[in-house]
């Protein structure tokens, strides 16, 4: 099992990033909450790992913090929730908002995600409910290096690259054009992703 990579970061194209380790190259799939507290390519990073074995593919997903590992190994004990399902649920609400909806019993918040219908929401809130004692206070671990976003790429890239992660992490092309529309201006990425699932979650 591989529980945790330190390297430095070659490159993220989201939700994928590649780490070198010693002259090999990690690549992994993460959340937009991992991916957007990444410092810029070339800086030392530190990530959580988690690794599913298939018949197919060794697949190698990566976390900032601890807790979030935590809560994607418990995502996906749940029936009907897979790596993909787990990391567009981690991607659109951090720890501390999960577990709120959870014990608030906020099927609503749950269902804006993508891939969550209400059944799988209220799936959710039954289910994880007793899991999670242990992250009421979860403490944030900070990535090695500069913590700085990347660099920003032009306007155009940066937008149909943001538009392709969406869509990867399961919302419509339609709907993942119009949770950018308006957001051309942040920047990286990375940072226009944050911007439209914080959007999409306001409502």
């Amino acid at each position: 099992m591989i529980g945790r990579i330190t390297g430095t970061l070659l490159e993220t194209q989201p939700p994928w990033l590649v780490v070198d380790v010693n002259g090999v190259g990690y690549e992994m799939e993460a959340s937009m909450t991992t991916l957007v507290a990444l410092p810029g390519a070339g800086e030392r990073v530190s990530l959580y790992t988690h690794l599913t074995v298939r018949d197919d593919a060794h697949l190698l997903y990566a976390f900032a913090r601890e807790q979030e590992r935590a809560l994607f190994r418990a995502l996906i004990k749940v029936n009907g929730i897979g790596p993909k399902l787990a990391l567009a649920i981690l991607s659109g609400m951090d720890e501390d908002a999960f577990i709120r909806c959870v014990m608030e019993d906020d099927v609503k918040a749950l269902t804006r995600l993508p891939g969550v219908g209400k059944k799988t929401a209220e799936r959710l809130v039954i289910e994880m409910r007793d899991r999670f004692p242990h992250w009421q206070h979860p403490d944030s671990l900070p990535l090695e290096g500069n913590t700085q976003p990347s660099t920003p790429v032009s306007g155009k890239t940066a937008l149909a690259d943001a538009e392709a992660a969406l869509v990867s992490l399961g919302y419509k092309p339609t709907e993942a054009s119009r949770m950018l529309s308006g957001l051309e201006d942040e920047g990286s990425t990375e940072a226009m992703i944050k911007a439209a699932l914080a959007r999409r979650m306001a409502g």
